[in-house]
């Protein structure tokens, strides 16, 4: 029986349409549930990453929780890692450069005995993309 998600990761982004653009273009998320404002501008969506749900918000100066777009804090706080399989990463990265990704640090075997590589989307939420399957 597959496994349920059970963390459902929700990201702030000032821009939230040009980064649902941007996400599905560079790391190839789909599409699953948008919802826009009266303005046209992306309040919420929900964004496949293999089976799994990403969220994206829109960044708002009232958020109840204070949370915000690295864009606005100027840094980030945290990072998030996507499983890709070892013989798609080097591809991936190739996606995501392409796109406007910025590769922070290139597909590499990491001390863990994994390949991945990290980067950084345009309001600077830091992504890596791993073979790491959960062993």
């Amino acid at each position: 029986m597959p496994s349920q998600q059970s963390v459902f990761p929700n990201l702030r982004y000032a821009q939230p349409g040009a980064a649902v653009a941007f996400l599905t273009e560079a790391f190839g998320f789909v599409r699953h549930f948008v919802v826009t404002g009266a303005d046209g501008e992306v309040e919420h969506a929900q964004l496949r990453a293999g089976s799994d749900l990403i969220f994206v918000s829109r960044d708002r100066d009232d958020d109840g929780y204070e949370l915000h777009s690295p864009l606005v804090l100027k840094g980030g706080s945290q990072n998030l890692c996507v499983r890709v399989a070892d013989e798609r990463l080097d591809a991936h990265q190739a996606r995501a450069e392409a796109a406007g990704a910025r590769i922070v640090n290139p597909v590499h075997d990491s001390p863990a005995g994994v390949r991945e590589y990290s980067c950084v989307d345009p309001e600077r939420h830091v992504w890596t993309f791993s073979s790491y399957a959960g062993e």
